[in-house]
């Protein structure tokens, strides 16, 4: 029999910074003791990982008041109040896995392979196709300059033709790539295509790199196989681009189990989450340089990170992407191009301040709305079904088809929607964070929301890998914040007209009638671990989750917020007025709470 597991350490080595969290039992459940964090050291002039996370368990030993360390190595297992019975990491520091991807067609293979690298927590730096509109030599030096962790190959369906991946693989042969960490090791490339070209495969590239052949991602036209590549690439992750970092060979040698790039676990955690509650779950976690988005609808789990779309370090680009209307249109206050181009550029060249103006958090999070829509079209585009050739049509018909599948993202289908990173996690107001994920996603429908309190969705996603009880009861009752659900009708309705009438039967038996009118928001207080019973009775040509004029009851649950109905359309459009659009801003706002002169403190 086992030994009872009392106490976890769990460490996240970002980028920028390491975080360490402890949990203990306490009686029958799991829960947060502490969290220190430190700065990463896997740069110079540490150059060693391992300091970091000594720093950041330090500050836990400090806040908690047990020793965890003893002459800088992990008490284990716990002996009275000292030491842990677990030790558990994820990381991204170092740039996180950064990975190339190459398939025969852009649209099938190349795709398929991105999605599969995305979900596996790598940062894709460049998708190599033939019919990626570059002629071979100039792939050749693109692959030569990357630099890459890890190279994915993929393309052919099983029993076709051989001759094109056989090219893609003579292409890197040719290019012979280097590792972006150390210089005396292969640079691993896993191939997962063809069955029927592996030998070839293995002539071309085993001499000259750590070769790994797995299961074709795209074994048929009409299926994806998608996890057998992204266990192989984090294997790899772990065995040959985590041994050469500064200081990880000692860390790996301390955890208990093998540590999981941050992504990885993050999507982890949200698909443990979707599969548990049977629902549609999408999350973000937007970072001062990087916005990742997650999605799990219908059981298919998809990962994008949007690499310059972020609070601090690539603000601008958000501000670049977007243009300056879409941000303009967010600020409830008059404010000229000139004055948002200086705040935007502060931010920039500060990338570590906070605003320490109400004026200057309003401008932040107008730049979050669009930072967070911006990286949600993007992952729109690549979480979608898939698009194949039959076989016996030639490689020119599949190069003729450039438009991928249908997107699974549907709105109306979500049921959860997660938001982590310092600008939702640390707004001022729950208000805030929920009024900014609303404007981002524009949801459909009855949809709840909630945010990642400190980020602690990495550490908790690599640990329900071995201990999924601790892991689910800390997120729950720790880590994850309801702001409440929203209500959105979706359609249009005549001037006057309400978009539908709505019932609320809380627990205590009261009941509350009321109409939602367009262009209008309303927030009824359901406090957390709350639910009521609501009844919905929709205009007719008005969808609010069952079709269009469908009435139907259902619970909801309570939160910072509460329930939020908001009838301001779907489709979503402000006025075009600037004052009209300001007055509405206001409206929406004082509503909500979300400011300090829009409501109660």
């Amino acid at each position: 029999m086992k030994p009872e597991i009392c106490s976890i350490l769990a460490t996240d080595c970002g980028s920028t910074t390491t975080k360490a969290i402890l949990i203990a039992k306490k009686g029958e459940e799991y829960r947060l003791v502490a969290r220190g964090e430190a700065p990463t050291t896997v740069e110079a002039p540490v150059e060693d990982v391992t300091r970091g996370v000594i720093n950041a368990i330090t500050e836990v030993e400090e806040l908690a008041g047990r020793p965890l360390l003893k002459n800088e190595k992990i008490i284990k297992p716990q002996t009275g109040n000292e030491g842990v019975d677990l030790y558990v990491s994820t990381s991204s520091a170092g740039g996180g896995l950064q990975m190339l991807v190459s398939g025969v067609v852009k649209e099938i293979s190349a795709e398929s392979a991105a999605r599969a690298a995305l979900g596996a927590g790598a940062i894709v730096m460049d998708v190599t196709a033939a019919n990626d509109g570059r002629v071979p030599h100039q792939r050749i030096e693109r692959i030569r300059s990357l630099r890459p962790d890890m190279i994915l190959l993929s393309g052919g369906m099983d029993g076709g033709t051989v001759s094109h991946v056989v090219e893609a693989a003579q292409l890197i042969s040719a290019a012979d790539p280097k590792p972006r960490l150390g210089s005396g090791y292969e640079l691993p490339v896993i191939y997962a295509g063809n069955i029927e070209a592996r030998e070839s495969v293995k002539q071309i590239l085993d001499h000259k790199t750590a070769l790994q052949i797995t299961d074709n991602l795209r074994p048929t036209d009409k299926t994806e196989n998608l996890a057998p590549a992204r266990q192989s690439i984090q294997a790899l992750f772990l065995n040959h681009v985590m041994a050469h970092a500064p200081g990880y060979k000692n860390l790996m040698e301390w955890t208990d189990v093998p540590i999981m790039p941050t992504p990885a676990a993050v999507g982890l955690l949200m698909q443990k989450i979707a599969e548990k509650h049977k629902m549609n779950v999408l999350g973000a976690d937007i970072g001062g340089a990087t916005t990742d988005v997650f999605s799990v609808f219908h059981h298919v789990y998809n990962r994008t990170v949007s690499a310059n779309l972020g609070m601090s370090y690539s603000i601008s680009n958000v501000f670049k992407e977007s243009g300056l209307e879409k941000i303009l249109q967010w600020v409830p206050f008059d404010l000229n191009e000139k004055e948002l181009r200086n705040k935007i550029k502060n931010k920039m060249i500060r990338p570590t301040t906070i605003p320490q103006l109400l004026e200057e958090l309003i401008v932040e999070q107008a730049v979050c709305r669009e930072a967070l829509r911006l990286s949600f079209e993007q992952h729109k585009l690549l979480a979608v079904g898939l698009k194949g050739v039959q076989q016996e049509r030639n490689i020119s018909d599949a190069f003729a088809q450039t438009e991928s599948g249908e997107t699974l993202i549907k709105m109306m289908e979500l049921d959860m929607l997660i938001g982590s990173g310092g600008v939702l996690s640390h707004a001022p107001r729950r208000s805030q964070a929920a009024l900014m994920m609303i404007d981002a996603y524009l949801p459909e429908g009855v949809t709840f929301l909630t945010v990642d309190s400190i980020f602690m969705m990495p550490q908790l996603g690599v640990l329900s890998q071995v201990h999924p009880e601790a892991a689910e009861q800390v997120f729950e009752k720790d880590c994850l914040i309801w702001l409440g659900t929203c209500i959105s009708p979706v359609g249009e309705v005549k001037e006057g007209k309400p978009l539908a009438k709505i019932r609320i039967q809380f627990k205590n038996g009261k009941i509350e009638e009321l109409e939602l009118n367009r262009r209008t928001l309303q927030c009824i207080p359901l406090g957390i671990g709350e639910t009521a019973k609501v009844f919905l009775q929709p205009a007719s040509g008005i969808d609010c989750g069952k079709g269009k004029g469908e009435a139907f009851e259902t619970e909801v649950k309570g939160g910072a917020v509460g329930i939020i109905l908001d009838g301001r359309g779907r489709p979503f459009s402000l006025p075009k007025n600037k004052s009209d659009r300001i007055e509405k801003l206001n409206e929406w706002n004082r509503v909500l709470k979300v400011y300090p002169d829009a409501g109660a403190n």
